[in-house]
């Protein structure tokens, strides 16, 4: 008997026609002029309609099956509508926890070019949120713990209490897991930087071993998969 894994067969497309409709709800993504449900049934709509556009793109785009993997903005709305939505609280409690290790305040000890590079990319964002929110965040190289004041853990969850739209709050915290840090993903909420440069700063350190040692196309591959979950993030930050 074989061992091997089957990759579920994926369900044949269904629909013709794809259309946003306004609504009480918000803007609802209609199939064939039918309500899409969300896997936990609830309506598929959006607060903006922007956004709303580019999930009905995603819908109208699938060939003759559906592929999530191909969705990344309607995975995120459906994210927030059977899960952040519901609980917002434990979405900004996870958050919360990764004020206390932050990427950014964790630097190499060596190579001296390594050090001077991640100062270079990330010491610019650590002095923005001690302008911007009045918080020191400390910085230390090797692996031990860096321990935040509580100040400065107090002023990032007080940002992110003042994340009121569920779709705001999924695209952070989707940010925020995908770069290992809160606070690139609070300066693309803020406005701050883009996508594209919080991935650049995110991958320092990869791009530095890529450079010594060359590219594996597997993990090339998986990087530009979860770039599409960060644009589709900051597709629904923007709004």
């Amino acid at each position: 008997m074989s061992n091997t894994l089957q990759t579920p067969e994926l369900p044949k497309r269904f629909y013709a026609d794809v259309t946003v409709e306004e609504t009480a709800d918000g803007f609802e993504i209609r199939l064939d002029g039918r309500p899409v449900r969300t896997p936990a049934r609830r309506l598929l709509a959006l607060s903006a309609r922007a956004p709303a556009d580019i999930v009905a793109a995603e819908w109208a785009g699938q060939g003759t099956h559906i592929d999530p993997a191909t969705m990344p903005v309607t995975r995120l709305v459906n994210t927030v509508l059977d899960g952040v939505a519901t609980d917002p609280a434990a979405t900004r409690t996870d958050l919360g926890r990764y004020a206390e290790t932050d990427l950014l305040a964790y630097r190499a000890d060596e190579p001296e070019r390594l050090v001077a590079r991640q100062a270079e990319a990330w010491d610019p964002m650590i002095e923005w949120v001690a302008e911007r929110f009045g918080a020191r965040v400390a910085v230390a190289s090797g692996v031990m713990h860096v321990a935040q004041a509580p100040a400065t853990l107090e002023a990032l969850r007080a940002r992110l209490d003042a994340e009121t739209d569920p779709f705001r709050l999924a695209a952070i915290h989707q940010m925020t897991t995908l770069t290992g840090s809160l606070i690139l993903a609070l300066a693309v909420a803020e406005g701050r930087l883009g996508a594209p440069e919080a991935w650049r700063l995110a991958h320092v350190d990869e791009d530095w071993n890529i450079s010594l040692w060359g590219e594996d196309a597997e993990a090339s591959a998986r990087r530009e998969a979860r770039f599409a979950d960060m644009r589709a993030a900051e597709i629904l930050l923007v709004g």
